[in-house]
């Protein structure tokens, strides 16, 4: 029999907790499932489960982020061509993939828990802004008149209240109604306007390499691939909406990716995977292709990739923006407002020189 070599074991002791922790909540709720339980039932030891986790709530949002990024279509539902299609579609495949009233829904004390600490609150705040966002802009992308985050905005919070009832008073409701008042909202009048702030952060030109890790983005669902031209933003979770300036002040044809970080990665960056996923997920089934957000996600939870950007410690009010061309950083943006300073700032001769070549 071949040995395990460490990273190998320890790969095979992470995915035996994860199954066993995942029973485990699915039975017992997150509240009555213990830790000592989990190792039992994973056949390890207590000190196995903390050596990949660090506590019991960094274990269910690492549950709750596989499950959602694993999520199966949802049957009979296809992408709409208007907005209104598409967000009917949307919040179908959003309450399809919820269980039926009688069953015990395995995300049902996610909200308890974010709210039950600050440490949680705030960069849940931000990742609820990050996914408007993203709606916003596949709105965006089907009806090119204005800004439609305000709209996404009060989609999610349809969404996510009939999410937290359909938990609390089971049988209230109806999911139809839901979506169709999902698919109205994509017509309200909703004043959107995008204001261009006067940041001071200064942008410097540089001439550094860019080697960046294999990456996953979350909007698509699939590795990717992120040494071409464009702007990468490193952002912590308390500043991870602020990728929406880069996205504004980019040029059309610039590729923009979010490279999410933060100060607690073991807890944090699996509760930013969730938030993500559980919107792209049905985002892919019920947007066309087409109208994906012309945005990037990579949750950084090792901090490889900000440190290939030049960020080798981070926080999770770490805002850092570069920009790359021809396979090299060109310039470079820390503090608040790097996203906007660095994506509008046109390239110079050398750095289009840099580019050409």
């Amino acid at each position: 029999m071949t040995r395990l070599n460490r990273a190998e074991m320890q790969e095979r002791n992470r995915t035996r907790v994860l199954a066993a922790a995942q029973d485990e909540f699915a039975e017992r709720g997150f509240r009555d499932t213990k830790i000592d339980v989990i190792a039992e039932r994973a056949e390890l030891t207590r000190g196995a489960v903390y050596s990949n986790f660090p506590g019991k709530r960094a274990l269910y949002f690492a549950v709750l982020a596989d499950l959602a990024e694993q999520a199966p279509p949802v049957p009979h539902v296809e992408p709409g061509r208007t907005t209104g299609d598409a967000l009917i579609a949307l919040a179908r495949t959003w309450l399809g993939r919820l269980p039926p009233s009688e069953e015990r829904w395995l995300g049902m004390d996610l909200l308890p828990e974010v709210l039950s600490d600050e440490l949680t609150r705030r960069p849940y705040a931000q990742l609820m802004m990050l996914d408007a966002v993203l709606l916003g802009l596949a709105l965006e992308r089907l009806r090119p008149d204005g800004r439609l985050v305000r709209v996404a905005e009060t989609v999610l919070t349809t969404l996510h209240g009939a999410s937290q009832l359909a938990a609390a008073a089971p049988g209230f409701g109806d999911q139809f109604n839901v979506a169709r008042a999902c698919e109205q909202l994509a017509y309200l009048d909703m004043p959107d306007e995008w204001l261009d702030v006067p940041f001071t952060t200064q942008v410097h030109t540089v001439n550094e390499p860019w080697a960046p890790p294999p990456s996953r983005d979350s909007v698509r669902g699939e590795e990717v691939s992120l040494a071409g031209d464009g702007v990468v933003a490193v952002l912590g979770l308390h500043r991870a909406s602020a990728i929406e300036h880069a996205v504004r002040a980019a040029p059309p044809d610039a590729a923009v990716t979010a490279v999410l970080v933060s100060g607690t990665p073991q807890e944090l960056i699996p509760l930013a995977r969730l938030t993500v996923a559980e919107l792209t997920g049905c985002l892919r089934q019920a947007f066309p292709e087409h109208a994906w957000p012309r945005l990037r996600v990579v949750c950084d939870q090792t901090g490889a990739l900000a440190a290939a950007a030049g960020v080798p410690a981070v926080s999770d009010t770490t805002e850092v923006a570069i920009r790359v061309a021809g396979g090299r950083v060109v310039a470079r943006a820390e503090g608040y407002g790097a996203c906007e300073v660095c994506a509008r700032t046109e390239l110079g001769v050398s750095e289009r020189g840099t580019r050409a070549g």
